[in-house]
């Protein structure tokens, strides 16, 4: 054990790309840990070499058995372990959340030490609204999940983040486009190295350019919110109307109405009230 970090666990963020993000806090924990469980060794080697770090690294990943994971958490007991993935901030897609949780339920340490992500860093390059954002992951594979997936995100007023490789960057652009409409949206690659690269426009803009020159690289995809739902009409209020005058009385009513269509209650009362009289 060593004399600095106390026993437990250390979830240690590393660089997405350029190795001098590396912070000085990330460093002193990977140099002082007793050993790094990381999603790939000969990844997390580069790092380390380049640190000049010697450490023992031990695999730790999605396909890891339940026993490599209770071998690590005896071993907080009296040691620091380093949790780094192959890149960014460790559980972001990563395996790692069922070592966090075994951890805690034994009474081990668990802190985290911050650092690059590649979600955060392309909604910082996209220029697309960040007050509100939905971090997916990678969309499935499978035409019909994918679009299904995608469905599911269709009302989310939100900016959303994918994961993707460059070979299937084109379909899940499309699928995109097909099942959201045609909003703004950005495709960021290599974020932080040397080809580091931001496009943005509409979704069918980014479907033209990449549908026959897949790109190299690490890619996220962001895709701005929905835009404003037009105005519900007549026979929308009169619906909602009468739906809510079945549990409410039209004070009440009217104004359940306005909150929920996003509307002025002008008029909303006496329309109630007319609905109450007709039936």
């Amino acid at each position: 054990m060593n004399d600095t970090l106390l026993p437990g666990l250390y979830i240690v963020a590393t660089p997405i790309g350029n190795l001098q993000d590396v912070s000085r806090r990330q460093e002193a924990v990977l140099r002082q840990a007793d050993i790094i469980a990381a999603e790939d060794s000969r990844v997390t080697a580069k790092l380390l070499n380049h640190l000049e770090i010697r450490k023992p690294i031990t695999a730790y990943h999605d396909h890891s058995a339940d026993a490599v994971r209770a071998k690590l958490v005896e071993r907080m007991g009296d040691e620091a372990v380093a949790l780094v993935s192959d890149a960014g901030t460790p559980l972001i897609s990563d395996p790692g959340y069922k070592l966090v949780r075994d951890a805690r339920a034994a009474g081990r340490l668990v802190t985290t030490i911050p650092g690059p992500c590649a979600a955060v860093a392309a909604l910082t390059l996209a220029g697309l609204p960040t007050d509100r954002f939905l971090f997916a992951g990678f969309l499935p594979s499978k035409a019909k999940a994918r679009a299904d997936t995608i469905a599911e995100f269709g009302a989310v007023r939100a900016t959303l983040l994918f994961y993707e490789s460059g070979p299937r960057l084109g379909k899940s652009l499309q699928a995109l486009a097909d099942g959201l409409g045609d909003r703004e949206a950005a495709v960021t690659r290599e974020i932080s190295k040397a080809y580091e690269e931001t496009v943005t426009g509409r979704l069918s803009d980014l479907v033209a350019r990449y549908a026959d020159a897949a790109p190299k690289g690490e890619i996220v995809i962001v895709v701005g919110p929905p835009g404003d739902a037009a105005p519900a009409g007549d026979a929308d209020i009169d619906a909602a109307l009468a739906a809510a005058l079945e549990r409410l009385p039209p004070g009440k009513a009217a104004r359940e109405v306005a909150k929920a269509l996003n509307m002025a209650s002008d008029g909303l009362y006496e329309r109630a009230m007319a609905l109450k009289a007709g039936e």
